[in-house]
């Protein structure tokens, strides 16, 4: 047992071939802040730094002058709030596209009696920024062999997802991405052909392809996510909303299953030997639960929270689940060589609903008839369900016609006025609200010169306008139009009112609606 120790903790590990040589041992990456630090057969190999940033040019000018004394340390501090701050101190946010380096912010944290000696130490130091890791993965370099040479695939604190390549340690490809990433998917191999899944701390989980250099595709997630596990060509999301999602590459989603407690950690489940690939996620309340898709498979519960999951080899065994446990605990499980995963967990057989006999009732003389009339007369009965079935048919094709020629429909049957018209009643009476919602449903054009006109019975509602004009309507927007119809009748009999849309100088209504008032429970109840 060895003991490396790291300048940072580290944020990500992963296993890759590096070579093709004889004996194929794989070596260990490890992420720390700035580098990555290869181990073979456990003893440091190589130490990959990530390439410097450029740093802020107003920032460079501030520390030029003062290496020169041309300001004092109080006058560097406020110009260096200045650069990290857009506005005022409450609503002070850093840049994006070059924050100040670690020099002057730890600069910006001293007292005032420590200002002086820092800037006398590192005035005359240059300015340097630098990016760390946050997720890493592996991409196979052209083959798709379980112990094919690899590559590593970083993602950084500035938004970028570098792709190395496993010999030199140089940067073989470079994707910008409009957030930081947090966990990757990858699947193909670099040389052919791989796509690329990178979930983002903005809650949005991007796609990308060989040849892009930015996302193809964006799924949109309603909460952030804490895990990110490729099944095939699913991509299982988990989120904080204690829920797992299935998506597919390009961003459709498939199902959702719910968790009983918060989802601490993922990974994958593969079994070579029966081709099994399931997706395993640690809940905060102690299980463990294993789906294939939607599908339950296992629930293995733990005495603590599972804080990460590991399936491979281990020795000589090609099934062993390892996990680490939030008190600090080490668990492993073998999995037995007969195992059989079934879907519903540790439930096997029928559902107990199946071993019910069913209450069939017996056949009646009137079942037993209409069986020998239907078998003696079952090409008339056909013929006569067709011609009801046509007719039907035609008198529908006839109303829909009449409502067309008669602008009856709520929607408008033009393109040159696409328009939409929904009527709402509200109140109990004897007075009564009317809201016509009036849509332009075009894309790019607006619609001006349109009347609206009331028709109803004179004796039993009263309006104050029965004709008015409409408004320019913008495309996209629902304009509600109010009036206020009064109930005239002492009996509660109500009726029809139509709402005729018109256009200046035409006759025939472009839209119009059939509200059916309600009765006047105020009249009524005098």
């Amino acid at each position: 047992m060895t003991e490396s120790p790291l300048p940072a903790l580290p944020a990500a590990a992963t296993t890759f071939f590096m070579e093709q040589h004889e004996p194929r041992t794989p070596a260990l990456a490890l992420a720390s802040g700035p580098c990555v630090y290869v181990y073979k057969n456990l003893r440091p190999y190589f130490k990959f730094s990530l390439p410097q940033l450029p740093p802020n040019p107003l920032e460079q000018d501030l520390w030029n002058q003062a290496k020169e004394d041309q300001i004092d340390p109080l006058t560097l501090k406020e110009m260096l709030e200045s650069i990290r701050c857009h506005a005022g101190p409450s609503l002070c946010r850093e840049t994006a596209e070059e924050p100040l380096s670690v020099q002057s912010l730890s600069f910006l944290q001293l007292e005032l009696s420590e200002m002086e000696a820092f800037v006398n130490q590192h005035k005359s130091k240059s300015i340097k920024r630098q990016t760390v890791i946050t997720t890493m993965t592996t991409l196979k370099k052209n083959l798709a062999d379980e112990d094919a040479v690899s590559c590593l695939v970083l993602g950084t604190e500035n938004k970028e997802l570098l792709v190395l390549d496993p010999e030199a340690f140089t940067i073989l490809a470079k994707m910008s991405l409009p957030s930081v990433p947090v966990f990757l998917e990858v699947s193909g191999q670099f040389d052919v052909e791989f796509r690329l899944a990178a979930a983002c701390r903005n809650g949005n989980i991007y796609i990308l392809r060989r040849d892009s250099k930015h996302p193809k595709y964006c799924i949109e997630l309603s909460a952030q996510p804490v895990g990110l596990v490729r099944v095939h060509k699913i991509l299982v999301v988990g989120s904080t909303q204690d829920s797992l999602h299935g998506f597919t590459h390009k961003g459709k989603k498939l199902w959702t299953v719910q968790m009983p407690a918060a989802i601490l950690t993922m990974n994958l489940l593969e079994q070579h030997s029966r081709g099994l690939q399931a997706v395993m996620a640690g809940l905060a309340n102690g299980e463990v639960r294993i789906y294939r898709d939607k599908a339950l498979l296992n629930v293995i519960r733990t005495p603590d929270a599972v804080t990460s999951l590991c399936f491979g080899r281990y020795g000589r065994e090609d099934n062993t689940l390892i996990m680490t446990t939030r008190g600090g605990g080490l668990i492993i499980k073998i999995l037995k060589r007969t195992a059989v995963f079934v879907e519903g967990g540790s439930e096997l057989g029928p559902p107990p609903a199946q071993a019910m006999k069913l209450n069939v009732p017996r056949k009646t003389r009137l079942y037993v008839d209409q069986t020998l009339r239907e078998r003696e007369a079952g090409t008339a009965m056909h013929r006569a369900f067709q011609t009801d079935l046509y007719l039907l048919r035609l008198r529908a094709a006839r109303t829909y016609l009449q409502a067309l020629e008669s602008s009856l429909s709520p929607v408008s049957a033009t393109a040159r006025e696409p328009l939409k018209l929904h009527a709402m009643v509200q109140g109990l009476g004897p007075t009564f609200k009317l809201t016509l919602h009036l849509q332009n449903t075009s894309t790019a054009r607006p619609i001006l010169g349109l009347l609206i006109c009331f028709l109803y019975n004179e004796a039993l509602y009263a309006l104050p306008r029965a004709f008015f004009k409409v408004p320019l309507l913008v495309p996209g927007l629902s304009y509600p139009l109010e009036t206020f119809v009064e109930s005239l009748s002492n009996k509660g009999i109500s009726d029809i009112i139509k709402v005729l849309v018109l256009r200046e100088g035409q006759s025939a209504p472009l839209l119009s609606a059939h509200v059916n008032m309600p009765g006047s429970e105020g009249l009524v109840a005098t």
